[in-house]
């Protein structure tokens, strides 16, 4: 009889063994392609990855000031901090599950019959505990699932900040250069206005024609045309970026006025592979993942028996002055194994819900790595290209100013005509207006740099416990 049992035991801890390990792990990461070097040219004289307050190196104080301030009042970083502290109770509460659970209760009752003075009271307090053991790793796999959703959540605030801070500079560096536009097109305006004065001069010493003056008021009415559209455009950036920073709009103000004074910092990436850590949406991925690779392993122990351990002490009597004496005492344990015999594939679907669930994620993950890789390469490009196209128009600005101050002399002289001063007054124009938008994208670009490389952000070390 003793043998049977030995062998008995020792055939159940070998099948409890065997099934143990068929409950699973969380998959590791899906191994991805990592390009070895950036498509796009890198310039080598520059700081490697952003620094933390990267918007810093604009060289701008006010623009310090906004950032700050949108980190602390913008309702969508709000939203994600909240969302954290969802995530931080949820864990709590499935955490909680792998540690005993203990109640009180306490009652008292009054019987009687009808006609009959006999009455009975009873009283009673009790204390009970339960504990599930966790053999199957079903609830340890549900906290780790809670803990990797946490690290999710945190990545995501880190990304929605991110993304807001890059949306704030943009959105300060539009004001200022739509400032400069406004600038442009007034004093553009206030030459054409002087181009008129000497037409008109002209038209009374009979050396002119009232076609010359028509040409000349419509080139005005294209400039005073140009101020309102501006001027509507700045207001909505000045608007947008007032609500970035959830601050009322009759009270915001920008008191920078160009962009003269800002810089591009420059800033190289380091090796693609560095850009895992860098960016906080690829560890959302990554960490999202890893919670449905629990949540897969917890479906899988969902199908092995339940164990669970309860014991209950209670002090009872029918007098409320003896109920802690000895005699009212008890207590109870017991032990209780429940196994899944008929779901009607309720297991089998929430197994195969956290396996779909699971696939679905290692394909978002592996689509986060792959725009970001592509992020990084297209705002290099930009940057580069941009450099380069503004050195042309650079150039572009300073021959129309040449050719304006030159047409403009040889029509007061009367050595060319009206239309060769028009083209030259017209082309002069858009020369600086564009310089002024290529100002703006070339700084844009660089916000575009910063953010696709995570804008500073790097991911905390783990450990394998905590994985």
């Amino acid at each position: 009889m003793k043998l049977k049992s030995i062998i008995g035991y020792g055939c159940s801890a070998a099948l409890l063994t065997a099934v143990a390990g068929c409950v699973g792990t969380p998959g590791e990461k899906p191994r991805v392609a990592e390009p070895h070097a950036w498509s796009a040219p890198v310039t080598t004289s520059a700081p490697t990855w952003p620094a933390p307050g990267w918007w810093g190196g604009f060289g701008s104080p006010e623009l310090d000031t906004i950032v700050v301030t949108a980190h602390v009042n913008n309702t969508d970083i709000a939203i994600a901090v909240a969302r954290i502290l969802q995530a931080e109770a949820r864990t709590r509460v499935v955490g909680a599950s792998l540690f005993p659970s203990i109640g009180f209760n306490a009652d008292a009752a009054l019987r009687g019959n009808a006609g009959n003075s006999n009455v009975t009271r009873s009283y009673g307090v009790g204390i009970g505990g339960s504990y599930e053991v966790d053999l199957w790793g079903r609830l340890r796999a549900n906290e780790a699932a809670a803990q990797a959703t946490l690290r999710a959540s945190t990545a995501d605030q880190s990304t929605v900040a991110l993304s807001i801070t890059a949306d704030v500079v943009n959105n300060y560096l539009t004001v200022l250069s739509l400032r400069d536009r406004l600038r442009i097109a007034r004093f553009n305006l206030a030459n054409a206005r002087s181009v008129l004065t000497t037409i008109e001069a002209r038209v009374r010493a009979g050396a002119g024609t009232d076609l010359d003056l028509a040409q000349q008021r419509a080139v005005i009415a294209g400039q005073e045309a140009t101020l309102p559209q501006l001027e509507r455009q700045e207001f909505e950036a000045r608007s947008a970026l007032a609500v970035l920073l959830d601050q009322p709009l009759d009270t915001f103000t920008v008191t920078s006025s160009s962009l003269s004074g800002i810089r591009a910092p420059r800033v190289k990436p380091g090796l693609p592979s560095g850009l895992l850590t860098r960016r906080p949406d690829i560890k959302a991925a990554e960490e999202r993942l890893a919670a449905a690779g629990a949540d897969v392993q917890a479906a899988r122990a969902a199908f092995f028996p339940t164990i669970s351990l309860t014991g209950t002490t209670n002090l009872a009597s029918t007098a409320l002055t003896s109920l802690l004496s000895g005699g009212a005492f008890g207590y109870g344990l017991a032990a209780g194994l429940v196994q899944p015999i008929f779901e009607g594939g309720r297991l089998i679907g929430q197994r195969d819900v956290a396996l779909a669930s699971q696939q679905e994620l290692v394909a978002s993950y592996r689509a986060v790595l792959a725009s970001s890789f592509a992020d990084v390469s297209v705002a290099l490009k930009a940057v580069e290209t941009l450099n380069r196209q503004a050195v042309f128009v650079a150039e572009q600005q300073r021959q129309a100013q040449i050719a304006f101050r030159l047409a403009d002399a040889r029509y007061r002289a009367g050595a060319t005509d009206l239309i060769t001063l028009l083209d030259a007054q017209r082309t002069l124009f858009q020369a600086e207006d564009q310089m002024a938008v290529m100002n703006l994208q070339r700084l844009q670009a660089s916000v575009g740099l910063f953010r696709a490389l995570g804008g500073g952000w790097q991911a905390a070390p783990t450990t394998t416990a905590s994985r």
